[in-house]
C-alpha cells in the first residue's frame, strides 16, 4: 500500500495558528526521531541503537512487542522511517518531507509505503482505509505534539 497526503503547519491567513518555522518544525521532527514515546500511543521505550551522520537505528518498545528501525534525514528537507518486515510485523516506510510553496507557508507531506493491501481481496481493502485513516490521525496528532513540546509543554 502506498498512501501519502499533507498536513499544514502554517496558514498565513489564520491568526489563530502560530506560525512555526522551518528551524522549529525541523527541530520537532528531530524529537520524534531522538524519542518516539510522546508521538506513538502504546510505546514505552524508544532505544537509540545507533547514531551516525543524519541516522539513527532505534529500537521501538511496545511492551509485549519490538520493532527496529532505521531513521534518515536530510537536515530541514525530509527524514525518513524504515522498518525491515519481521514475523509480527509488515515493515514499510514513512518518509515525511518539509514543503513551503510560499513563504512561511509550511506543510509536512507523509508519505508511506508498507507491504500492506497487496492482496486483491476486498477484506485487505478495507482494512487499508482504516490503516490510512489512522495514518492521518496519527500525523494530524504529530505536528500536534511538535507545537507543545516547541511550547515547553509536555504531551500526554
Amino acid at each position: 500500500m502506498k498512501f501519502e497526503h499533507l498536513v499544514e503547519i502554517n496558514d498565513p491567513g489564520n491568526p489563530l495558528i502560530p506560525l512555526m518555522t522551518r528551524d522549529e518544525l525541523w527541530r520537532g521532527l528531530m524529537f520524534r526521531a531522538e524519542d518516539a514515546t510522546h508521538f506513538l500511543p502504546g510505546l514505552e521505550a524508544c532505544v537509540i541503537l545507533e547514531r551516525g551522520d543524519c541516522l539513527l537505528q532505534r529500537r521501538l518498545d511496545f511492551g509485549k512487542a519490538a520493532i527496529e528501525d532505521c531513521v534518515t534525514w536530510s537536515r530541514f528537507e525530509w527524514m525518513s522511517f524504515a522498518v525491515a518486515p519481521t514475523e509480527s510485523h509488515a515493515g514499510g516506510t514513512l518518509t515525511i518531507t518539509i514543503e513551503e510553496p510560499a513563504e512561511d507557508h509550511l506543510f509536512l507531506r507523509f508519505a508511506y509505503a508498507t507491504t500492506l493491501g497487496e492482496s486483491a481481496n476486498d477484506e485487505d481493502g478495507a482494512y487499508a482505509e482504516f490503516v490510512k485513516s489512522a495514518y492521518h490521525e496519527s500525523d494530524i496528532e504529530t505536528v500536534r505534539v511538535i507545537r507543545m513540546l516547541l511550547a515547553g509543554e509536555t504531551p500526554h
